[in-house]
């Protein structure tokens, strides 16, 4: 049976990511921020970098969300190695994310950048681990004579967030408010969906007590 994350009993999401350059982790930041809006979600962010010593808070999260940039049509190497670390310390130990949720989100300096071949690998990378896949759930921006680069989701992606930063700017002014804004969205979807699933969960548990 999962737990609640700690934290006054509020339910744990956890943000894992990668970051060469400080763009993805803006990225990251702000997935963070939507997840903090929503009243009974607990945000941890947590870099590859600093996986090891937090397996343990990993294992408690409710939802995952997984972030890394996009090298080369594919997830950088260090996310990667974090992917191939958790055959180790979650599957051979009882699947421990089986039936949590999911969800994903990357940066490139195209618009393009075959980010959606990313984000398929995070999603297949979820499903290895037999977790529920939440979609960014947000129209498409930008598309129209109307529309601008303003626009949230104004790189059109459904499966998670994109986010697209000049190779020639820092992370102090890239990716773009849209994309940030964008970004905030899947966290506080995910937080949403997390606590409709954790309250759901625990009705349906508590209508079994009962009937037994």
């Amino acid at each position: 049976m999962h737990t609640l994350g700690t934290g006054g009993g509020r339910t744990l999401i956890a943000i894992v990511y990668h970051s060469a350059y400080g763009h993805t982790r803006r990225q990251a930041e702000a997935v963070e921020s939507g997840v903090q809006v929503v009243d009974g979600a607990e945000a941890l962010l947590v870099p590859v970098e600093d996986v090891e010593q937090n397996w343990d808070r990993l294992m408690d999260a409710e939802a995952l969300i997984f972030g890394t940039p996009t090298y080369m049509g594919a997830a950088s190497a260090a996310f990667k190695a974090f992917q191939e670390a958790t055959s180790r310390a979650v599957m051979s130990k009882g699947y421990r994310w089986k039936d949590k949720l999911a969800a994903g989100f990357t940066n490139s300096g195209a618009h393009a950048g075959d980010k959606l071949s990313t984000l398929i690998q995070l999603a297949l990378f979820a499903a290895q681990h037999g977790m529920h896949w939440v979609n960014l759930d947000l129209p498409p921006g930008n598309n129209s004579a109307s529309g601008s680069e303003a626009d949230p989701n104004r790189l059109g992606f459904w499966l998670g967030a994109g986010a697209q930063s000049n190779t020639d700017e820092g992370p102090d002014t890239a990716p773009p408010a849209s994309d940030l804004a964008t970004a905030r969205h899947l966290g506080q979807r995910v937080a949403k969906t997390a606590l409709q699933f954790v309250r759901g969960r625990d009705a349906a548990s508590a209508a079994v007590r009962t009937a037994s």
